[in-house]
């Protein structure tokens, strides 16, 4: 979502700002900025970088209204939770700086587009740790390829829900126009998503933090 100031009361947009502000620094406190090796953190910049090259790569055509793949997934399985919230932060931040997005009410798309599916996607991977088997393919598909889509929904979803909320657009026209493209698109973001860590854990693991050799590649029974 890329909300525009005209859409919301000065109230709302001044929670948000708060809100937004206690996220950013609730992850600025939780990463443990000296345990962060070397290797790993040029891929999380690039990652980063390229995650702005395909924010750009949007649609749209109503006020904060827009469609565009996110990868929330992707750096929350490479990053963990916190540092991929910190890093979509400064995606949101220097595409608002370039003109594509509005300050006052970057707070508020921040939390409805990057919190709910880097949370979903942390979610995720901590049942499927829990609860399924320690499989290559489990990491792939489950975490990767359907949270990814699951989590793109989610955040297309909650956005409707604002706009709705706010009065913005009839809750008619975003359940039946604007709601079935974030579905469509969130195939796009799953098989992207499961491509990408695919990729990633075969030939740059020690990119992607969540993921421990010893736990998906050693299926050796226990003696």
């Amino acid at each position: 979502m890329n909300f525009t100031v005209s859409l919301f009361p000065p109230l709302v947009l001044l929670i948000a700002d708060v809100l937004a502000g206690g996220v950013l620094g609730l992850a600025l406190w939780r990463v443990q900025w000296r345990a962060l090796p070397a290797t790993a953190i040029n891929g999380w910049l690039g990652a980063t970088v390229l995650t702005m090259v395909m924010w750009m790569v949007r649609g749209g055509y109503l006020p904060g209204l827009s469609y565009h793949l996110l990868g929330a997934t992707v750096l929350t399985l490479m990053m963990g939770p916190w540092l991929a919230l910190l890093a979509l932060a400064l995606v949101m931040l220097v595409l608002t700086v370039y003109g594509l997005g509005d300050w006052q009410a970057v707070a508020l798309s921040y939390l409805t587009s990057v919190v709910p599916p880097v949370a979903l996607s942390a979610l995720a991977l901590r049942l499927a740790e829990r609860y399924l088997p320690p499989n290559l393919f489990v990491y792939i598909l489950g975490n990767g390829f359907l949270a990814g889509g699951a989590s793109f929904f989610v955040a297309g979803a909650c956005g409707v829900l604002t706009l709705a909320l706010s009065g913005a657009y009839s809750s008619d026209f975003l359940l039946y126009e604007a709601l079935p493209f974030y579905f469509l698109l969130s195939w796009s973001e799953a098989f992207t998503t499961g491509l990408l860590i695919a990729v990633l854990v075969v030939y740059r693991p020690q990119w992607v933090a969540t993921f421990d050799d010893a736990r998906y590649l050693n299926d050796k029974p226990d003696d």
